[in-house]
């Protein structure tokens, strides 16, 4: 059995949500509301516009910053593009390969390598999206998929590079649209731990096993305060990747409870 990270780390995507007001309004409340659980690491990651308004209002001691995107050149003719040089010392984390780039802005496994690359070389810690699709798991391809996903977006890394990244494991049939978050299906505690089993396996086989034990592994997809004590009492995993809920302050609030009374 790999060894769970001292830290059970927690992570909001708020994906297409949140102005710059509201999403400062909601650190506001967010950080009344929680504690600073010396158990829990927090990562938000806010639309683009308002990284910089966070990154001076929120308390370092309880929050990290990660962006939702970026370009893999660190500089250069890309309108519209940010880089993760022009991100660096801004946050701390950055989501690589979410299903959402892969199917709707049709990513592939040479855009995320090339992404994960900056990241890295950028000194921020890439989080590397990792799930099949419905059809995909009807098929038995599950382990499959995750094998090219996590050897496409991590070939090019060397071992000690490896050694600080996250990989999320986000099916994509249980990925929620939005707020409605309880109305979307969940991997049994089995499918999730035979996932985990899975990326921990093919990391060891790429980088060996003490990569493979250093390497923190979450789970996503509607994810809420319902299950969240369900989930992370899956052998092995490290924490969670949230959509919807996070954009509940009560609901989130909830799951970093959780999240703090698993190791206490």
């Amino acid at each position: 059995m790999y060894a769970v990270s001292k830290k059970t780390l927690i992570i909001a995507n708020w994906k297409m949500n949140l102005n710059i007001q509201e999403a400062s309004l909601f650190v506001h409340k967010l950080n009344n509301q929680i504690s600073n659980h010396r158990n829990v690491e927090l990562v938000l990651a806010p639309t683009m516009l308002a990284l910089p308004t966070l990154s001076l209002q929120v308390d370092r001691k309880k929050f990290s910053l990660a962006a939702q995107n970026l370009y893999h050149q660190d500089e250069g003719p890309f309108t519209g593009e940010v880089s993760a040089h022009q991100l660096r010392g801004l946050v701390q984390y950055a989501l690589v390969g979410h299903s959402e780039r892969r199917h709707k802005f049709h990513e592939n496994d040479k855009d995320i390598r090339a992404k994960v690359q900056a990241v890295v070389r950028n000194h921020i810690v890439p989080i590397l999206c990792v799930g099949e699709t419905a059809t995909e798991k009807a098929d038995g391809e599950t382990s499959g998929v995750l094998h090219d996903q996590i050897t496409g977006g991590l070939a090019n890394l060397t071992a000690e590079d490896a050694r600080d990244i996250v990989i999320a494991y986000e099916p994509v049939w249980a990925i929620s649209g939005g707020k409605n978050f309880a109305d979307h299906k969940t991997p049994t505690p089995t499918e999730i731990k035979r996932a985990i089993t899975t990326i921990r396996k093919q990391v060891e086989h790429l980088f060996g096993k003490e990569v493979a034990e250093s390497v923190r592994v979450l789970y996503g997809g509607s994810s809420n305060a319902s299950n969240a004590a369900s989930l992370l009492s899956v052998a092995d995993l490290d924490g969670l990747l949230v959509g919807g809920a996070s954009l509940n302050v009560h609901e989130f609030s909830d799951i970093i409870a959780a999240a703090h009374e698993r190791t206490t």
